[in-house]
């Protein structure tokens, strides 16, 4: 009998991506931390790792980096739930007359042409320097870019579809609830990626401003000082609530539109 060849254990491509880049990071890191021991690179100009590393682990000690994400954080969600909410409402709203799309469709446009954080001062001046001004900060980022998808999935919404309900009988909102909606939801679920960075963009934009506490009040107090290390345990925090966002909106579509992910797994293997 022929000995059959063992195949040596294929190591998962997403494993092995993982450790490429962890690889890369550790990598990074070491080299710019012997810099700065060196003399190379300037501690004062890039801070080091091995200060960033002692500072977060001071800051996770007394609590202050936990209670600081918690304030980005809550204001960044209120943000970007009240936002997305409310411009994918208006936008598949618009549906129902083409005549105040038109009319609004400018005006849309040359607010959306505008940087919202130009904004920011108004907003200030406007609900103050407390928690009202972050959320309508990140609200007024996070809106427009729902109503835009929202409105333009609508009006791309499959006429024959919608003339078949015609003849079946359908009134408009029957049409509405039945077509518009279904299929305009993987679109507006689409925003709620870019949604996530817009919320924590206008949170932190707000705390830049005026705050006591918060990610971006960490920032800007540092970069004040002149305080490198602490400037980047600010961001590198930012950067983890970002990932971790992420994957929960990953998460929800998965949940919401499970045969996109099955229709993503089939052209994976294609």
């Amino acid at each position: 009998m022929s000995r059959k060849e063992k195949k040596a254990p294929v190591m998962p491509e997403s494993v092995a991506r993982a450790l490429i880049q962890l690889g890369l990071l550790l990598l990074v890191v070491g080299i710019w931390e012997a810099g700065v021991r060196l003399g190379w690179i300037s501690a004062f100009l890039f801070g080091s790792p091995f200060g960033i590393a002692r500072y977060m682990v001071k800051a996770l000690a007394d609590g202050s980096l936990l209670y600081d994400t918690w304030i980005t954080v809550f204001e960044a969600t209120l943000g970007f739930v009240l936002g997305t909410l409310a411009g994918s409402v208006l936008g598949l709203s618009l549906w129902y007359s083409p005549f105040i799309a038109r009319t609004v469709e400018p005006i849309v446009v040359a607010f959306n042409s505008v940087p919202k954080i130009a904004f920011a001062p108004i907003i200030i001046l406007w609900f103050g320097t407390g928690l009202t001004a972050k959320v309508a900060l990140a609200i007024s980022l996070t809106s427009i870019v729902a109503l835009i998808a929202a409105y333009q999935a609508a009006k791309d919404a499959d006429p024959d579809l919608q003339g078949l309900m015609v003849t079946l009988g359908a009134n408009k909102h029957s049409i509405f609830f039945g077509v518009i909606v279904p299929s305009s939801l993987p679109a507006i679920v689409a925003t709620f990626r870019i949604n996530v960075g817009f919320g924590l963009v206008g949170a932190v934009v707000g705390e830049f401003i005026s705050s006591q506490r918060g990610l971006g009040h960490l920032i800007f107090t540092a970069s004040s000082l002149y305080d490198l290390n602490t400037v980047w345990v600010g961001l590198i925090t930012l950067m983890a609530v970002g990932f971790v966002l992420y994957f929960l909106i990953d998460w929800f579509e998965r949940s919401l539109l499970p045969w996109k992910s099955n229709e993503h797994r089939q052209e994976l293997r294609v």
